[in-house]
């Protein structure tokens, strides 16, 4: 795998984390980052920013692994992202350059902060964007930007040609003002946003709520903060695992992936005096489900433990982590914008390591991700509760 990004007569060497798990044929930079970088730099060097400031001004938005937050680590800036795996990256990107202190392992003077506690100090000289895979989180971020920017903040955006859509260079005119693009370059473009400030604060649409029926036939409301999958409506894989699940009220539940919390949720309707643990890596999905289980179990929220985590890292690691008695599982197939099996991968590898011996692994999934041939070289076995022409629910046991 390749690690050494070299550009610019400078050398960073950068993971996705964990590294360990980091999947050969990809790397923690793109060509996006690159065109980032460089047109930065040229506005540093026409001094848009002092590098010399104690306080530059300068924003970055979803950096997948960290790269630009190395590259600009000098310039002290903000650094947003909805992603726990991103900042991981960008925290061990950091220690690995020598750009953090190895003994706190503190991300030294980048301010990172999650997108629903955005709230910058200061209005922004310049701000970076990489363009997010959904669009909801790009709107719900341009909406939270717009209260901070002044006439003169440069907007610039980066992401794979075939990302940057009308529609994305619609929400740029929409919310902030003026936009053009550059050429294509390795596959990837800029985006160059100018603000207009007579175009006025709009509300956010976000969350969006919508209502579903669970297992026992009773309502659920579900709000969905912007970076939420399947945000307008319960995905089909969702659907198929909650009319095959039980759960009894002994259980200690995790439910793995959670998104906005809706196999949580219905366990706690199945079993209202079970425990659910909600795990994410995505903050956004974790406060949806916080916010739904007040939403629809207002009594069982004590219940309930939300963890911002990568797979079960966080669970394996902590001592008083709870014996864990069923794991509910909907494996995402997709990092950032690159679909992969590995997180999946290491989903099941997690869930094995923390199950109670004999307790049960539960996953959906579609038909062509054969997830049973990993499942039968981890665990052993594996049944199939139900399937259709496209999902597939497996269950297997702790050896």
């Amino acid at each position: 795998m390749n690690t050494e990004f070299i550009f610019a007569d400078r050398n960073l060497s950068l993971i996705r984390y964990p590294e360990k798990h980091q999947h050969v044929s990809l790397q923690a930079w793109d060509s996006a980052d690159e065109l980032l970088i460089d047109h930065v730099e040229s506005l540093l060097n026409d001094n848009v920013i002092s590098p010399d400031s104690d306080n530059t001004g300068l924003m970055i938005f979803n950096d997948d692994f960290g790269a630009l937050g190395c590259w600009f680590e000098h310039l002290n800036p903000t650094w947003v992202s909805d992603s726990y795996i991103s900042r991981r990256s960008l925290q061990e990107n950091l220690m690995r350059n020598a750009l953090s202190s190895e003994q706190t392992k503190d991300i030294n003077f980048i301010t990172s902060v999650d997108s629903l506690t955005f709230s910058p100090a200061v209005s922004p000289s310049i701000v970076m964007i990489k363009v997010p895979r959904a669009l909801a989180l790009l709107e719900q971020q341009l909406i939270d930007l717009k209260r901070y920017i002044s006439a003169d903040t440069q907007i610039i955006a980066g992401g794979k040609a075939k990302a940057i859509t009308k529609s994305v260079l619609a929400l740029f005119e929409k919310y902030i003002g003026p936009t053009s693009t550059s050429l294509a370059k390795k596959k990837s473009r800029l985006v160059f946003c100018r603000p207009d400030l007579d175009i006025p604060q709009y509300p956010s649409p976000y969350p969006t709520r919508w209502e579903c029926k669970g297992t026992t036939g009773a309502k659920m409301t579900l709000d969905n903060e912007a970076n939420v999958f399947s945000r307008q409506s319960l995905d089909i894989g969702a659907r198929i695992m909650m009319k095959h699940m039980t759960v009894s009220s002994n259980d200690t539940v995790v439910d793995l992936g959670c998104g906005n919390g809706v196999l949580g949720i219905n366990a706690l309707t199945l079993a209202p005096d079970c425990k659910v643990i909600f795990t994410d890596e995505s903050y956004m999905a974790l406060e949806s489900a916080r916010q739904n289980v007040l939403n629809n179990h207002p009594d069982k929220i004590d219940q309930c433990t939300f963890i911002a985590t990568n797979c079960l890292e966080s669970l394996l690691t902590e001592p008083n982590t709870p014996a864990i008695t069923k794991i509910l599982c909907n494996p995402p197939f997709h990092q950032q914008n690159v679909i992969t099996d590995h997180i999946a991968w290491q989903m099941f590898i997690d869930s094995r390591d923390l199950l109670v011996r004999g307790r049960h692994l539960v996953v959906v999934g579609n038909r062509h991700l054969d997830y049973h041939i990993k499942l039968k070289k981890l665990f052993g076995g594996v049944d199939i509760l139900a399937s259709d022409k496209k999902f597939v629910i497996f269950s297997t046991a702790k050896q």
